[in-house]
């Protein structure tokens, strides 16, 4: 049995240290360089009034893509109104982007009556979701950090509570 301070028990735990610390230095480089910046891109929300994704650096932004159609849109908006309601006032920015083959009445209807509070806008040619990756599939929302960098995407509804996870952290920096 060796000793605790045997020169060989040392050595062994040098290597199993700096194996360690070489795994979390290239851990936190692929995370800071695996940054995707956001689209620079310019919303136009029912009202009219142009948001540009400039504007809203230094706050939080959830970009979520959706559909009245979307049964799956329909059933999670309850549940991205309370997440906006419970993170707003931290700095959190919201922007409903109706898909180009949503109708703009049914979008207009939606809204008001379900008095939805945060950005609603239309892509009614589709540019703001080719610039988001060309998004395809409703409902996809992007968390966009206070850089303007893109943290996560999900396709599909969210774990809320990973995306309030997310938001904390987020918020925070």
């Amino acid at each position: 049995m060796l000793a605790p301070s045997s020169p060989r028990k040392f050595a062994i735990f040098s290597v199993i240290a700096a194996i360690a610390l070489i795994a979390l230095a290239v851990t936190f480089f692929m995370n800071y360089q695996s940054k995707t910046p956001a689209p620079a891109v310019t919303f136009v929300n029912l009202k009219g009034e142009k948001i540009s994704s400039e504007s809203l650096r230094g706050k939080v932004l959830m970009v979520n893509f959706w559909a009245t159609s979307c049964v799956t849109c329909v059933a999670e908006m309850p549940k991205m109104i309370e997440t906006y309601n419970k993170y707003n006032k931290q700095g959190l920015e919201f922007v409903a982007v109706a898909m180009s083959y949503d109708p703009p009445n049914y979008v207009l209807n939606y809204a008001e009556t379900r008095k939805l509070p945060f950005h609603v806008a239309l892509d009614t040619q589709g540019q703001l979701a080719k610039s988001f990756g060309d998004v395809r599939l409703t409902p996809t929302t992007y968390v966009i950090d206070k850089q303007g960098n893109i943290l996560k995407r999900y396709v599909g509804e969210p774990s809320f509570t990973e995306l309030h996870t997310l938001l904390e952290q987020a918020l925070a920096t």
